[in-house]
């Protein structure tokens, strides 16, 4: 099976650990401008997952499809920046304001994909699970300014998250 970056097999996350407090409630974006996502996003951060053991240099691409639905290319490097590449592709769509349901592979099943923030520039982004098994911090860049970075810790934080648990993710 091949390990993936954010969305990878989010369907899958059921197992594992739980870094959010599921009691805590999850604000997601209100208005989420598909438009102004659409493009290459770098996992700066996220919270430790099976489905992306040995992955780094973590990207996500999303595509506005003319059906409405957006096309999800996930990539990582298998154990280091010049790794192998592992790459899994598929769909997602809104079924709330900033909340979509992800697609991947051949899963026979849709995952939680929150965006929980998303900076006025959509340069950096905060997304989550409510399960509280995955989270991630995407930016535009590999590199995140820490005043940045901060405010994203606090909106994980704001929705129950752990951040102490979050790792950063090598490039």
């Amino acid at each position: 099976m091949i390990r993936l970056a954010p969305l990878a097999l989010l369907a899958l996350v059921a197992c594992g650990p739980v870094y959010r407090d599921t009691d805590a409630p999850m604000q997601t974006v209100q208005r989420l401008d598909l438009e102004r996502y659409a493009g290459r996003w770098y996992e700066v951060a996220s919270f430790p997952a099976s489905f992306q053991r040995d992955c780094t240099a973590t990207t996500a691409d999303y595509t506005l499809r003319p059906d409405g639905t957006v096309g999800v290319v996930n990539t990582c490097r298998r154990g280091a920046p010049d790794g192998p590449v592992a790459q899994i592709a598929g769909t997602a769509e809104v079924v709330e304001p900033g909340q979509l349901k992800v697609r991947l592979g051949r899963i026979p099943f849709a995952g939680d994909y929150w965006v929980l923030w998303v900076a006025d520039d959509y340069r950096t982004a905060v997304v989550g699970t409510p399960g509280g098994r995955a989270g991630w911090i995407l930016h535009r860049k590999p590199e995140i300014p820490a005043e940045r970075l901060n405010d994203a810790r606090g909106v994980l934080a704001a929705n129950g998250y752990d951040v102490t648990q979050i790792k950063r993710t090598r490039h």
